[in-house]
């Protein structure tokens, strides 16, 4: 507690590994330890517009968003990145309090955003119930676990990978309500 979300070194081992990369790491006692990242080479450069960077960010035009996040400062983030994007956000605590959000205002909510690691109902489990319950309503998970990223992704859910950017957010919402 205070020390950190402890997702920084899950995060880097991640994005190495989906790289095609590897990670090792060198420690001694009193002394400190070393990570050092081997990536491949590219051949040439990516441009933005191949990567997708310069795409614009989209207007959410209302649409309701239902988060849900068990952490506190992620939660608040996530809902005034929303809010400046022109979403309508509701924040929920776990997946018990989302179905409970979701039943008492049955097709109000254009989509949900769900973290995938939180304690009681994990968001694999929360967005199958959801989807069963509710057809149509589209789900975007986002996790930087690389545990949860190696295992069958977004398990056919959109995944977002954390950390992640606001135009990423945005790209990723407006394909899922389209």
């Amino acid at each position: 507690m205070g020390q950190g979300t402890g997702l920084g070194l899950s995060q880097v081992f991640g994005f190495t590994r989906q790289s095609g990369g590897e990670v090792t790491v060198d420690s001694v006692v009193d002394e400190g330890t070393t990570f050092t990242l081997y990536l491949p080479a590219v051949s040439t450069p990516e441009t933005r517009s191949e990567v997708g960077l310069d795409a614009p960010v989209e207007d959410g035009h209302g649409t309701r968003v239902l988060v849900v996040e068990d952490n506190p400062d992620v939660g608040s983030f996530v809902l005034l990145t929303l809010s400046e994007l022109g979403y309508q956000a509701r924040l929920v605590r776990d997946g018990r309090a989302a179905l409970d959000e979701l039943a008492r205002h049955p097709g109000s909510h254009g989509i949900m955003f769900s973290d995938v690691v939180m304690p009681g109902m994990d968001a694999i489990t929360l967005a199958r119930e959801a989807s069963r319950r509710y057809p149509g309503l589209p789900v975007v998970l986002t996790s930087g676990y690389s545990h949860v990223l190696a295992q069958d992704a977004g398990h056919g859910f959109e995944l977002l990978h954390k950390p992640y950017s606001v135009e990423e957010l945005s790209r990723i919402l407006r394909r899922s309500v389209s």
